[in-house]
This record gives structure tokens, C-alpha cells and sequence, in this order.
């Protein structure tokens, strides 16, 4: 007996499936007044002979194709059994995708204007969510013939934009307006907010809007001097001074301050100043017998009321990496005057009464 007509629906809840195409493979030969039902958050695309003809929003939907009962019977013979009007429909899901996560693969280098090296290697991590705006456009563009296709399928792509965008705003924070480290670090709302925004039209580029966009940390990288002498950052003098530094931390195994913090926030937050400075003031190569002895190092002066990190550091008796994670901690209070901080002698004496 022939059919008189399909009902052509998708009754799943697509918590990670974007498109879902009916049939799944081949071509469809939906009768003429075949029904089409379609789900809250869910849209559909009705394909013809090769053509997006219409989407249809929720509810109940009479397709037309050239396919009429029992003539398709008979022009099929024609075709191997096959009807040569074919149509296909692709169920959209349109609700929001939420709790994307994104992250860095490799580091961002940003400046660091006056401290350390200059540069510092960025980590950043997040979440987003998407939703589908143009179920038609997304389908052309992007799914294909293709029978199913998942969150999976597009998240490298987002991720390759939305990084692509991170790196680009962090660069003009860094370069164009100054923004130190500690600064970026502070601005995880309005990085995201910039994010979204920069990235909202190459989204809407393939029929998808960008819903929400999260940064959920900043913070320097824990690359090794190793790393970063591989990436091209670091000379040999300055490698040798950050090969101490990892040396420092792997013997003070610490992981609740001291040496150790300088591993994952030396190459960005000073640690080539304080190596140079120790290796400049406590390796010296040895004067022969009888030979010129060194100067006696001058003694050292009253202690400043207002102090350089580096200097503060020298007063608490810990690395200056420490002191510049407790200024971005809010463990101790600083002034920034351009690029640099200055914090009061008073803070210090305060900190260490607490």
C-alpha cells in the first residue's frame, strides 16, 4: 500500500546535537501534505531539490514537494525506484548553549613595560554560550549534508575566534594603553566584555549569536626557562639568571610561598631584575692572592619611606615576585605612578604587625 503521507519530526531534547538532519542520510521523498512538528527550542529547515526553502518556527507544518502518492509510484520506476524529487529537513535546535569552556593552549605575550623583562606570558581560561540565530544561514554555511552535528563539531572553531580576539584586545591593553600585568589581571569583566563584543560579528557570520562571554582567570604562565629560551624570549645571560630561579624553586619545594612562587610569575613580574642583581652582587669571579682586593660595599643607608617593589622586597626578605603577587592579592596597598609601584614603608610595618 502507498503512503498518503509522512509525519517528520525529532522528539530529542539535543542537549549537545545543534543540527540533526531527517533523513539522516540520502534523500528524502516526503509526500505531498507530509507534516513537519517541531519542538519548543527547536527550528527547522526545509530543503528541496538541493535548495533551503523555509524554516519553520514550533509547531505543526504541511510541506510541499513534487512528490504526490502514487505517481511517485509510478515515475519512480523511471528512476531506479527512486523519486527524483527529493527533500530533507534539519532540526535546529535553538536554545542556548551554555558552559562552553575556552582556554589558552600556549601562553599570550603581552608587555610589561619597566618590569622584569618586559614582556610577560599570559594564561587565561573562561566559559561561554552560544545560540543559534539563523538556523538557515548555519545549516548552509557551516553543517552541510551532514546527518548529525554537535557542540563538538564547532567548538574548535569557536575557540580558535574567541582566543584570536583575546589575544588581539590584551595586545592593544598592553601596547596602545600601557596596562601592566597586575592592571589585566584586575579587568577580567571588562576583557570579557571587550571579548564579546570583538568577537559578536564573526559569530553572526555564520548564524550564530554570542550569547555570553566569561573570563574566569588571568594569570602569568608557569613556563620553565627551558620554555621560554625555545620561544626565542630569552638571551643567555637572561636564561641562565631564570635556570637559577627554577633552581631556586625546585629546592625550596614550597608551594605556599617563598622561591617557589618565582616559577609561575618570574619571567613576567621581574625575576631577571632580582637574578641580575644577585648575580651582579654575589658572583663575582674571585681576585688572585696579593691581587686588587673589591671595594667594601658601601653600608646601607636608612631605609626609605617609600619603596619600589624590588626595595620592598629586600625589606620583608622575600623575592620581589612575592611582594608583586601580594600587591595583586590586595595583601599589600600600592600606588601606581606610570608604569611602576611604590608602596609606603608604613603598609610593610602594618603587614607584618597583622
Amino acid at each position: 500500500m502507498a503512503r498518503i503521507f509522512d509525519v517528520i519530526e525529532y522528539p530529542d531534547e539535543m542537549r549537545n546535537e545543534i543540527v540533526h538532519r531527517f533523513p539522516e542520510s540520502g534523500a528524502g521523498d516526503f509526500q505531498i501534505g507530509s507534516q513537519v512538528i517541531v519542538r519548543e527550542s527547536q527550528n527547522a529547515v526545509f530543503f528541496r531539490d538541493g535548495r533551503a526553502l523555509d524554516t519553520f518556527t514550533p509547531g505543526r507544518h504541511t510541506i510541499t514537494t513534487a512528490n504526490i502518492p502514487y505517481v511517485r509510484d509510478f515515475i519512480g520506476r523511471a528512476f531506479n525506484e527512486r523519486s527524483p524529487f527529493t527533500a530533507e529537513v534539519y532540526f535546529v535546535a535553538v536554545r542556548e548553549f551554555a558552559d562552553q569552556k575556552w582556554g589558552t593552549p600556549q601562553p599570550i605575550i603581552v608587555k610589561n613595560a619597566g618590569v622584569g623583562l618586559g614582556v610577560a606570558l599570559l594564561q587565561a581560561f573562561g566559559s561561554y554560550s552560544f545560540q543559534v540565530s539563523n538556523p538557515q544561514q548555519f545549516v548552509a554555511q557551516i553543517v552541510g549534508a551532514q546527518g548529525a552535528y554537535t557542540t563538538s563539531d564547532i567548538q574548535g572553531r569557536f575557540r580558535s575566534m574567541i582566543l584570536s580576539k583575546v589575544q588581539d584586545l590584551l595586545g592593544e591593553l598592553g601596547t596602545k594603553q600601557g596596562k601592566s600585568v597586575l592592571d589585566l589581571i584586575g579587568l577580567t569583566e571588562e576583557i570579557g566584555a571587550g571579548v564579546r563584543a570583538k568577537a559578536q560579528d564573526d559569530f553572526r557570520a555564520i548564524g550564530i549569536t554570542l550569547k555570553s562571554f566569561y573570563i574566569e582567570s588571568i594569570k602569568p604562565s608557569s613556563k620553565s626557562a627551558e620554555e621560554l629560551r625555545a620561544m626565542g624570549m630569552l638571551d643567555m645571560q637572561t636564561y641562565m639568571q631564570l635556570q637559577a630561579a627554577d633552581a631556586m624553586r625546585d629546592a625550596a619545594q614550597n608551594p605556599g610561598g617563598g622561591a617557589g612562587l618565582t616559577a609561575g610569575i618570574g619571567a613576567g613580574l621581574g625575576i631577571g631584575n632580582i637574578m641580575g642583581q644577585a648575580f651582579q652582587g654575589g658572583m663575582q669571579p674571585p681576585q688572585p692572592a696579593g691581587g686588587p682586593q673589591a671595594p667594601t660595599p658601601p653600608a646601607a643607608g636608612p631605609t626609605p619611606e617609600v619603596m619600589s617593589p624590588a626595595q620592598a622586597a629586600t625589606y620583608l626578605g622575600v623575592a620581589e615576585a612575592d611582594v608583586v603577587k601580594m600587591i595583586a592579592d590586595g595583601q599589600i596597598k600600592a600606588k601606581q605612578i606610570g608604569s611602576q609601584y611604590k608602596i609606603a614603608k608604613k603598609v610593610l610595618d602594618d603587614f607584618l604587625a597583622s
